[in-house]
This record gives structure tokens, C-alpha cells and sequence, in this order.
């Protein structure tokens, strides 16, 4: 099937199941938990990452970082390419690539990612800056403008349903704040690892729990609580329901297992810059072995 006839097919089946949830998708708490909204926090974001790349010297845009095979301004060029795309499919209707046939998704991503990557190194810093301060503004402006009590596109480490405006928002924040650190961190700088911005970071990540869980079986009510300890932490509880995985963040009876792990360890595991096996040497767990070793599976980008 043509790249167009896809998204013309997908929109469709995006509007049928959008139609079919959206009287109950937007309730206080949903399945994912209650809702975020993460828009205050994306101008000091953005400024954040203008100021630490106008302080960069020739040399430091050539740093590897944690993005196997990418420098500085590759990681740089990647995050403009985010907001480019943004952009251009949400806010101005516009998509032209779709994956190849029989190809992932995930693998599409990550082929596009390269290909823009690869391109991007004709453009010189001074510029490259230049185009993320003018589309990270846009891009800021865009969510102002967008009602997050709607059902959008699916956030796919979350489910593949529609899912809520103000996750696919969170979901933006997060991949932000994941590209900056991991230039603070090739730059031997500081991150914004304050709870201000880190707190809604795992908030967020904790929303993929119920997608991890999704193949473990275990009976009505049981749950898994997972635990980050300090200020950008909280206690998270997905239990198992009629329907599947719920997440909240009320404790309701014992849960069966208990992960507490540190917020340092928990982004890292999150965006796989660590295993789940590193983790769980790392983590305390309680209670069900198995029903924790799934919980300590989540992922919360597209992996």
C-alpha cells in the first residue's frame, strides 16, 4: 500500500476508535493514571538547552555521547528534527514518510532518525541553534494552542490506542529533558535534574506500566508497586483489572510486589541507558519475584 493510502487508513481507524473513546478517556484518572500537564515547564526547558549549546566551543560539538554513534550536534540535530516533525504533522497536517513495506515501526523510526542525523551535519552550529530557537518556540506555542483533554495519536510505549493530548505532550517533555541530559553528560555539565523537571519525568515514564505488564497473568486486584524515593520521586501502583493493567497513584490492598528504586536508575532504565538486569541489582524488591522482574521491563521510549 501507497505511504499516503497508510495514513489516509490510519487516520481513519484513529477517528473510528477516537469517536468510540473519547466520552471515557479523559476522566480524572484514566487506565495511565491522572493527567499531566507539562507546558509550564517546556520555556525554561527550552531555554536551557539554547544557553548550554551557545556555550559550546568548536571542539565540544564533536563529543560522543550516550547515543551510540552520535556526537553533540548530532544529538542537537536530532532534537530539531523532533521539533520539525512535530510541527509539521500535528500543528500543519503534513506527513510524508511512512515505513517501508513490511517494516516496523520502531525500525522506521529509528531509519529516519539516521537519515536526518546524516544530513544535518552540513549545517554549522551557529544555524543549527538558530533553527531550534525558532521551532522550539513554535513548538512551545503549538501545545499552548492544543486542548489536552483530547485523544490523539498513540504514545506506543504506552499501548497502541489513542491516546490522551496531555501524554503525547508529557511524552515531548520527557524526550527534551532525555536529549539534554545526555548532552550535559557528554559536556561534563549539569543536568536539569532538580525535581521540578525530573519529577514530572518519571511521572510520565511510570505511564508506561500498564503497556509493560500487559502479557504477565495474575488475578483481579493484584498489583505491583513501583517506588522512586526523594523529592522527583513517588509511589506509583498498577494493578490488574477485568479490562487488564490499571495505573494509579492511591494504594489499595497489599500490593503483591514492591520495586523501589532510585530516581537516577529509574530515567536511566526507562530510555534503556541501563538494562533491566543493572537495575535490579540496583533495585529492592518485595513480595512477587516475577510480577517485579516485568515491572523493572518498562521502557518509556521507542525501543
Amino acid at each position: 500500500m501507497a505511504p499516503r493510502a497508510l495514513i489516509q487508513r490510519y487516520g481513519n481507524v484513529l477517528d473510528a476508535l477516537t469517536r468510540r473513546r473519547q466520552s471515557e478517556a479523559m476522566r480524572d484518572e484514566t487506565w495511565l493514571g491522572p493527567a499531566i500537564d507539562i507546558r509550564p515547564l517546556l520555556p525554561e526547558l527550552h531555554n536551557a538547552l539554547l544557553v548550554l549549546l551557545r556555550g559550546l566551543r568548536a571542539e565540544d560539538w564533536g563529543r560522543p555521547t550516550a547515543c551510540p554513534g552520535w556526537t553533540v550536534h548530532d544529538v542537537a540535530a536530532h532534537v530539531l528534527a523532533d521539533h520539525v516533525g512535530r510541527l509539521s504533522i500535528h500543528r500543519d497536517q503534513f506527513q510524508p514518510l511512512a515505513p517501508d513495506a513490511g517494516e516496523a515501526f520502531p525500525a522506521f523510526i529509528h531509519r529516519i532518525n539516521d537519515e536526518w542525523v546524516v544530513a544535518a551535519r552540513r549545517i554549522s552550529p551557529p544555524l543549527l541553534i538558530d533553527l531550534l530557537s525558532s521551532t522550539g518556540t513554535q513548538m512551545i506555542q503549538h501545545w499552548n494552542d492544543t486542548d489536552m483533554t483530547t485523544l490523539g495519536w498513540p504514545v506506543s510505549w504506552a499501548g497502541p490506542e489513542p491516546a490522551p493530548v496531555w501524554l503525547d505532550a508529557a511524552r515531548d517533555f520527557t524526550e527534551y529533558w532525555t536529549h539534554h541530559q545526555q548532552l550535559a553528560e557528554a559536556l561534563d555539565r549539569q543536568g536539569l535534574t532538580v525535581a521540578d523537571f525530573l519529577g514530572p519525568v518519571l511521572d510520565t515514564f511510570m505511564r508506561a506500566l500498564p503497556h509493560t505488564l500487559r502479557e504477565v497473568e495474575a488475578r483481579a486486584g493484584a498489583a505491583v508497586e513501583f517506588v522512586v524515593p526523594g523529592p522527583a520521586g513517588g509511589t506509583w501502583i498498577c494493578a490488574r483489572t477485568d479490562r487488564g493493567w490499571a495505573l494509579s497513584t492511591r494504594a489499595g490492598s497489599q500490593p503483591a510486589a514492591t520495586v523501589e528504586l532510585d530516581a537516577d536508575t529509574t530515567w536511566r532504565l526507562c530510555t534503556r541507558g541501563i538494562t533491566p538486569e543493572q537495575a535490579r541489582a540496583r533495585a529492592t524488591v518485595h513480595g512477587d519475584e516475577k510480577l517485579a522482574g516485568a515491572a523493572l521491563g518498562i521502557v518509556s521510549i521507542i525501543h
